[in-house]
């Protein structure tokens, strides 16, 4: 799937956007029971004409009542959109909780600076980080156009001195960069600050 937010994927997929909405689909399966004000009783009253004349709706949001007057094969039909709806988003939940999305989130900028403060990772710890990182740059980072990596240490590393193009062989490059990282290397208090405010400063990422 393309690296897209969910706002905009519902823009697409939504069940608004589709028309199967509660709303817009008792629009087109039915008509609302409507009420009108009796001024000698002094209160809304419901028409009674439909009263055993149609199946009703009520919804529990607001309590309106729907009569319902569409054949079976149009409901069928609404049926079989819902449940296509229902699998589409199954597979898009399945997708954003599975792989590096479950991490990192989708990516949906075009440049990016990672900055990795490893802290005092553990050894096993590390490698998982690694793993994950490995796991990110293949899976997004691909389909994005410019990244780069710095790592937060007592003396600042860059696998690049600025964002690099996305290509096969620089992701391959910084995967090789990343798995080659010392585990123990010394940090200060500062080395995360100054290692966001070196990212910052790349133009790539900050126009």
């Amino acid at each position: 799937q393309p690296l897209i937010s969910s706002a905009k994927w519902l823009q697409v997929h939504g069940l608004k956007r589709n028309k199967l909405s509660l709303s817009q689909i008792l629009s087109q399966i039915g008509f609302q029971h409507r009420k009108d004000y009796v001024t000698t009783l002094g209160k809304l009253v419901a028409s009674r004409y439909a009263d055993g004349l149609f199946p009703q709706y009520k919804r529990a949001q607001d309590g309106s009542v729907y009569n319902l007057t569409a054949k079976k094969e149009l409901i069928l039909h609404f049926v079989d959109c819902l449940m296509g709806a229902i699998e589409l988003y199954k597979q898009r939940m399945e997708w954003l909780t599975s792989e590096s999305r479950q991490i990192f989130g989708v990516i949906q900028e075009q440049c990016i600076v990672i900055v990795l403060d490893f802290g005092t990772a553990a050894p096993t710890e590390f490698d998982l980080c690694r793993d994950a990182l490995s796991t990110v740059l293949v899976e997004q980072v691909t389909q994005i156009a410019k990244f780069n990596l710095i790592r937060a240490a007592q003396d600042l590393m860059r696998w690049q001195q600025k964002s690099t193009p996305v290509s096969e062989y620089t992701v391959k490059s910084a995967v090789t960069w990343l798995w080659k990282l010392d585990p123990e290397t010394a940090a200060s208090h500062t080395s995360s600050a100054e290692a966001l405010l070196e990212a910052m400063s790349d133009e790539a990422v900050s126009s």
